[in-house]
């Protein structure tokens, strides 16, 4: 996922997505400890993610809060 990808999305969509993520990372995590996971370069696509959407999230708060 790009950045400018994750910029076009709603609020809403942002933090489903998020969700999304996170679970998908808990599931990646268990599966390294238990010695399945077949691509570990996906662990970190899937930390560059979480960390673009919480960067948009925290971009669009911030602005939020100048604005008022």
């Amino acid at each position: 996922m790009k950045a400018s990808e994750v910029r076009e999305k709603s609020q809403i969509e942002l933090e489903q997505e998020l969700g999304a993520l996170k679970s998908e990372l808990f599931k990646l995590r268990f599966q390294l400890a238990t010695n399945q996971l077949d691509n570990p370069m996906k662990l970190k696509d899937v930390k560059k993610s979480i960390a673009r959407v919480r960067t948009v999230l925290r971009e669009r708060e911030l602005q939020a809060a100048g604005n008022e």
